[in-house]
């Protein structure tokens, strides 16, 4: 059934019907330990009973916690507003208000050596979520366009990075966000801070100053929910907290961890002085190699234009045209002895041939006798009577008929 039907067919409780019940509940919580950071305490003379406002360190929230003064002077007799206590307390509901508070019959102010025990823990836990990674971490742009700064309202830390950064590079652009850098609405502050300018599509870097202070001053720094907030940004985040020997837990999973303010300003903004000294070094530089190098060139054409081949062309044209002419005088005496010996060859081989010829034969007197087939009569059986006979002779032939 919807709440809409239970409303028209159940009778509704009235108002004091519900606290009363709230109330019975929270009675049912019993004696619980609670951990905060003193807000605000109120000691009124004369009475018995000290008001104290805790705040959870890590969120925007705050309760109000009743207990006797000889309490509070046995657990925490130099209490102050801002430090860290430990309480046994009951929730009670006050019905008339419908406002919840705690009853503390316990009150321990956490020391010194318990902070830097749960800071290390702490520590540890983070490390080992990757939330201190190197890997992770990125490099601020050269020269930022416009840097974020969350510091305290008129802080030394403020001075000094706006300072110190505008006398390196004496155009640089600030967004600042003025927070509260310690007490309990620190961390709260200081996160919004950092939503706001990481959303900012002009912030290149963000840098996290404060000046120094106590350990318990610096406290929000060491947050968790701060830690996880610098984790979660987009933009590089720089910390900038207290002095050398401070080590908050924001310094390990910040981007660039700097000693103090005025050295994030060195490490963010470039310095103007210097930067042109080397432009003036690298432009030094650069004109002396390139007069190096046409220095270098221009004795390598001299030595070019000193060879005799450039020098005085024509005497290669010459060497070539003279190569040449003997090269064809040797040709031509070469095919003229060839000539002249295949000539010789020839001759000799020609008068061998003649005087192995039958022609030469006949020139001495002698004769061919041939058959009418041509057949060549070398032996006298070799014809019959009537056969008649071809004789060739050296100039001419005759015909004739074989008579016996």
């Amino acid at each position: 059934m919807s709440e809409a039907g239970r409303s028209t067919s159940e009778e509704p409780w009235p108002v004091r019907v519900v606290s009363q019940k709230v109330g019975a509940w929270i009675a049912r919580l019993g004696w619980v330990w609670v951990d905060g950071q003193v807000a605000q305490i109120s000691r009124r003379p004369g009475a018995s009973t000290v008001f104290l406002t805790l705040r959870d360190p890590s969120a925007d929230l705050s309760l109000t916690v009743t207990t006797n003064r000889d309490v509070l002077d046995a657990g925490a007799p130099e209490l102050r507003e801002g430090a860290r206590v430990v309480l046994h307390a009951k929730p009670e509901f006050y019905a008339a208000r419908g406002t919840l508070s705690l009853r503390a019959d316990e009150i321990r102010q956490v020391g010194l050596g318990e902070l830097l025990a749960r800071l290390e823990k702490l520590k540890k836990l983070l490390a080992a979520e990757g939330l201190f990674d190197r890997n992770r971490k990125r490099r601020p742009p050269f020269l930022p366009g416009r840097i974020g700064l969350i510091t305290g309202r008129a802080s030394a830390a403020e001075r000094d990075v706006l300072t110190n950064a505008r006398r390196r590079w004496p155009a640089v652009e600030f967004r600042t966000v003025n927070v509260a850098v310690q007490g309990p609405g620190a961390v709260p502050q200081i996160v919004d801070a950092l939503k706001v300018l990481d959303a900012d599509p002009t912030i290149d870097v963000i840098i996290l100053a404060r000046g120094g202070g106590s350990i318990e001053d610096l406290l929000p720094f060491s947050d968790e929910a701060l830690c996880r907030a610098v984790f979660a940004c987009r933009t590089p985040v720089v910390s900038a907290i207290g002095h050398e020997t401070d080590a908050p837990l924001v310094d390990y999973v910040a981007d660039v961890r700097a000693s103090t303010p005025t050295d994030a300003a060195k490490r963010i903004v470039p310095d103007l002085t210097e930067e042109i000294r080397l432009i003036g070094q690298a432009r030094s530089r650069l004109e002396r190699a390139v007069r190096n190098l046409v220095d270098r060139e221009s004795h390598r054409l001299d030595l070019l234009r000193s060879r005799p081949v450039l020098a005085r062309p024509q005497v290669m044209v010459d060497q070539r045209a003279a190569e040449v002419t003997a090269l064809r005088d040797r040709t031509g005496r070469c095919l003229e002895h060839r000539l002249g010996a295949a000539g010789d060859d020839l001759r000799h081989t020609l008068a061998r041939l003649r005087a192995l010829s039958p022609a030469a034969t006949l020139d001495r007197g002698y004769a061919i006798v041939q058959r009418a087939d041509g057949h060549v009569v070398r032996a006298s059986a070799e014809v019959a009577k009537g056969d008649p006979l071809r004789v060739r002779l050296a100039d001419g032939e005759l015909t004739a008929t074989v008579d016996g």
